[in-house]
């Protein structure tokens, strides 16, 4: 299958946009964010780094004023800039502020969205809740992965269907009345947690056939030969992702290769959302090279080896290529996973 990622379901990840037209697409888990001029054209893409102080929130919103708001739990931090955590300012939020699905700023009031009451809250303030009203939620806006306002404009990323990734673009959350619904570029998808399995495919695993050993022979012989294997990741072909990026110097200083952990992310997933829902923080991941192993065993009379090695793809792509061999005496792939389940 393939997906994007819920907020629900990815902590540290959010949406927000701020008044300038600015969107920015927080990772947490990357340790970086995502800034865009148009999330449909794709348009100046840049990638910073988060600041630790600003990483893991609940949730994360902009407003017209140039602030950014971090929610954890039932207090908040409003910063001019992610990437510095400057003029940090911490909150408390109003018991009626608490507990929401989604948050967001739009036209200098604040909305807290409950979709489950299928409800959302209208506030002047997070901390006091000044002016705080409570509208229905029209039904057909309740399912959005992700929610944001710029402008007067209020959005939402919708599940992934038959036509992509796409977000609803409106006035009002309380009727259907649709400015548009629009496509997400692939490079801004790309990002997104899931996204690769859009844009690329879903990941999958497979036992790859290095070699088969055969004695013919009516006696018992020792094999002792040098084999090469492929060991580590494809970087160039990883890298094609992040080629209409600016990446800032200091986010490659901190995570490295940026495509890289999006991979080990995918590979993380469940297959829900197009990953294999394995660890591969074990793994090699420097750029694929020969690698040669020796191996020494004996065969019996008439018997078979065969010798199979464990790799990771994306869509059609093999990506990762696991350092481990398994020798086995049947000519059908192993079904075994050799890795671990990802940490959920």
């Amino acid at each position: 299958m393939k997906g994007i990622i819920p907020k629900s379901k990815a902590k540290g990840t959010d949406i927000c946009a701020m008044g300038d037209w600015c969107y920015y697409i927080i990772r947490s888990d990357l340790g970086c964010f995502m800034m865009s001029r148009d999330l449909n054209k794709g348009s100046d893409i840049s990638i910073f780094s988060l600041h630790t102080s600003c990483q893991n929130g609940d949730h994360y919103l902009a407003d017209e004023d140039g602030y950014f708001y971090i929610i954890k739990g039932n207090s908040y931090r409003r910063v001019k800039n992610l990437t510095t955590d400057s003029n940090a300012k911490v909150s408390n939020l109003h018991s009626n502020c608490q507990g929401g699905n989604h948050y967001f700023a739009n036209s200098g009031k604040f909305f807290i969205i409950f979709q489950e009451k299928g409800t959302y809250r209208e506030t002047k303030n997070m901390n006091t809740d000044s002016e705080g009203v409570v509208h229905k939620l029209h039904p057909k806006l309740r399912n959005g992965l992700y929610y944001w306002g710029v402008k007067g404009f209020i959005s939402f990323l919708k599940p992934v269907s038959d036509w992509g990734v796409e977000y609803y673009t409106g006035t009002d959350l309380s009727k259907d009345e649709r400015d548009g619904v629009y496509s997400v570029h692939p490079d801004v998808v790309n990002f997104l947690p899931g996204g690769l399995s859009v844009t690329k495919g879903p990941a999958f695993g497979t036992w790859e056939s290095i070699k088969t050993i055969d004695n013919h022979s009516n006696t018992p012989m020792t094999w002792q030969k040098k084999i090469n294997k492929k060991v580590g990741y494809e970087k160039e072909k990883m890298s094609e992702i992040t080629h209409n990026w600016k990446i800032a110097a200091s986010v490659t200083a901190e995570t490295g290769d940026l495509a890289k952990l999006i991979a080990k992310a995918q590979f993380s997933f469940s297959a829900e959302y197009g990953g294999s829902h394995v660890s591969t923080e074990k793994e090699s991941w420097n750029e694929a090279t020969e690698v040669e192993e020796t191996l020494t065993f004996e065969l019996k009379p008439k018997e078979s080896v065969y010798l199979w090695q464990y790799r990771l793809g994306i869509g059609q792509e093999p990506v990762l290529f696991c350092k481990d061999l398994k020798i086995d005496g049947k000519p059908k792939p192993p079904t075994e996973v050799p890795l671990p389940p990802a940490k959920t």
